[in-house]
């Protein structure tokens, strides 16, 4: 029989005895499709929650806990003899034209501060505060919405300009921290992830007494929470990326610092990152340049994982990122606009972290149909979807992968190549990388041969989980963690 016959005959058969007539590729293409034309949107995301998935390369560990989270880990910690307090009102306490007065965060409400700080105020100040355990209904509502972008005016300027602030002494205690930690290693384990390269340094930790914690220290918290029973059973390897906030006046000297840590303690630490808003210029790429080549005399193979790209304006950041020495590249929106270096990029060796939900609530897109990722996906430079502050979108991964889908039509290869290239990309140690690699091409495989052969009766057991993104955007809203 010609193969064109044979091609005839395959198509009028019924869709079940397909794969015994096309080659294995052509055949998981057409199961996938079928799911896509004839899928819910719950079946959607449950199949998508279902997927194996290899790592998330661009996250913000403490933009990472979700509200209760804070909350809950914030209560916790009484029992180390922290007492946590939050701006429930504002009542002019700072006399009008001081240096304090004109500093934005006295003007903001639930900014956190811990009893050692609460009792420095004066008793005006003190009077605009309550314990978080104190806080009634209304307050504890507007507590944990304040600290999320969770209405339609909020954009980047509530983002870069307020939610930090008011996490303020929340996020320099480090049990917190490592409980936050733990949270997103159960969340991820249960999307079936298996990698987080997160943001956080070590610096800057406070005591419940005011004082500071050592960077050693900090450093033994954050282990001895991976270490725990706990985290061993999410089934996520963890390693962390230092960052600096590039536009500070004495940025050059951290990132020096920060070589330094990352050099001492390359066991957890496989990378240094550059953050901050890029439309502030006195962050751009180039300042960098004489430090980094300073620094690369000193320590060898420090991979850097540098923010570019997301920015309203064309510009040649990207490119004068990747001449710092960037092998990963965070967003790259505005890549778009340098063809010359997108040829470049093209089949590596550098990749994009991809933030789709990021870059709609932060309004780098209005729409996405904006959104440059399919062109970047399908013109061969490798990309990798991340969920860069999902605590604060209150998204998860797979809404990153639901977007994708819905919004582009992703193709079964492109999925799994997105989550090859979040661990072909990492900054693991290569031992565990090969590992990581072998076991999610197993997975893919048997999730795949599993889908085809039982469908989503395959799937009966699985208990997705949501927030409110996709609940907002896509109306679809499954129960919360």
């Amino acid at each position: 029989m010609t193969r064109a016959k044979l091609l005839l005959r395959s198509l009028a058969l019924p869709f079940c005895l397909l794969n015994a007539h096309i080659a294995p590729a052509q055949a998981a293409e057409a199961w996938f499709e079928k799911l896509k034309a004839e899928a819910t949107p719950e079946q959607l995301y449950r199949f998508l929650y279902a997927l194996p998935k290899g790592g998330d390369l661009h996250n913000h560990l403490t933009g990472a806990g979700l509200s209760e989270w804070w909350w809950q880990a914030a209560l916790a910690q009484e029992s180390r003899g922290y007492v946590y307090y939050t701006k429930v009102r504002i009542d002019n306490c700072l006399p009008y034209g001081s240096n304090e007065y004109s500093f934005a965060p006295y003007l903001i409400l639930f900014r956190n501060l811990q009893a050692s700080s609460y009792k420095q105020l004066d008793a005006c100040q003190k009077g605009e505060y309550k314990r978080l355990q104190d806080l009634n209904a209304t307050e504890k509502q507007g507590w944990l919405d304040s600290i999320r972008l969770d209405t339609r005016h909020e954009g980047r300027n509530e983002f870069f300009g307020r939610h930090w602030e008011r996490l303020n002494e929340l996020e320099r205690n480090p049990h917190v921290v490592a409980d936050i930690l733990l949270r997103n290693m159960q969340a991820f384990g249960k999307e079936n992830l298996v990698y987080l390269e997160t943001q956080e340094g070590a610096a800057g930790g406070l005591k419940a007494d005011g004082s500071r914690y050592s960077d050693d220290e900090t450093v033994a918290i954050y282990r001895a929470r991976l270490q725990s029973a706990e985290a061993k059973a999410t089934g996520v390897t963890v390693r962390f990326q230092s960052s600096i906030l590039r536009f500070l006046p004495g940025a050059e000297e951290d990132l020096r610092n920060l070589y330094a840590f990352t050099d001492q303690h390359r066991d957890l630490w496989v990378g240094v990152n550059m953050v901050g808003r890029e439309d502030d210029d006195r962050g751009h790429p180039l300042r960098f340049l004489k430090t980094l080549r300073e620094l690369r005399h000193q320590y060898p193979d420090i991979k850097l994982s540098i923010h570019a790209g997301e920015v309203d304006e064309p510009n040649l950041h990207v490119r004068d990122t990747l001449l710092l020495g960037a092998q990963r590249i965070g967003h790259g929106v505005n890549l778009i606009t340098d063809p010359d270096t997108m040829v470049r990029m093209q089949h590596g060796p550098y990749m994009v972290e991809i933030n789709l939900i990021s870059n709609l609530l932060l309004e780098y897109v209005s729409d996405y149909r904006q959104h440059p990722f399919p062109e970047y996906l399908r013109t061969g430079i490798p990309v990798a979807l991340s969920t860069d502050d999902r605590g604060m979108w209150d998204s998860n991964l797979t809404d990153e992968y639901f977007v994708a889908v819905s919004e582009f039509n992703l193709s079964w290869d492109e999925i799994v190549q997105l989550g090859r290239n979040s661990l072909t990309y990492s900054f693991v140690e290569a031992p565990v990388k090969q590992k990581l690699l072998a076991d999610y091409d197993a997975r893919v495989a048997r999730f795949a041969a599993k889908f085809r052969k039982q469908g989503f009766d395959g799937l009966k057991e699985v208990r997705p989980v949501s927030y409110s993104f996709t609940c907002k955007r896509y109306l679809l809203c499954l129960p919360r963690e």
